[in-house]
């Protein structure tokens, strides 16, 4: 029951984020749920025990409150993965996260931001030939320009869900833009 984890709905009962997916841990949504901060949408069959209660492990809960979601995403490690279909972006070589490094076309010590017009994923192989030039100086050009993704990109590059790694609860609410069977 230790890891048991809460898919975080906003209050139009999509998820917070899918890039990482909005978890929570279980004892953090019964928290907000006890503060009145959200609404149970559905429970695991496991029960949590204080001296005078048993109650569910909530596996979905939604926001009361609407939270507005930002307009570009987080510049993160794994979105900067995301964009670049975790590939390398000097030799196209297709890793899984842990074998991809991220480098700044610009160096970082010569005024190189770390942005995402200025990153990209390459692997370490890349990166070490690189080292502190730019790819033209390195003779090594960009298979793709860095750029800033939207949401929407981000969501519709990452890789299809495992249904087996998911709670039956969750997946209604994780394929809403997905295209119907007929």
């Amino acid at each position: 029951m230790m890891d048991l984890q809460t898919l975080v709905l906003n209050a139009d009962y999509r998820p917070l984020s899918y890039n990482p997916l909005s978890l929570w841990s279980w004892k953090d949504a019964f928290t907000a749920l006890f503060l009145d901060r959200v609404t149970l949408v559905a429970s695991y069959d496991v029960e949590a025990r204080s001296p005078s209660r048993a109650l569910k492990v909530p596996s979905v809960v939604a926001l009361k409150n609407y939270v507005t979601l930002a307009r570009s995403p987080a510049f993160t490690r794994y979105n900067i993965y995301l964009r670049d279909t975790f590939s390398c972006q000097y030799c196209g070589l297709r890793l899984p996260s842990g074998g991809l490094t991220f480098d700044h076309v610009v160096p970082r010590s010569r005024g190189g931001l770390s942005t995402w017009e200025n990153v990209v994923a390459a692997c370490s192989p890349c990166n070490l030939r690189k080292a502190n030039r730019t790819p033209h100086e390195a003779d090594m050009p960009l298979l793709n320009a860095p750029r800033r993704p939207t949401r929407y990109e981000l969501h519709h590059r990452q890789p299809e869900f495992d249904h087996r790694q998911y709670h039956h609860t969750w997946l209604d609410y994780l394929y809403w833009d997905s295209e119907l069977d007929s």
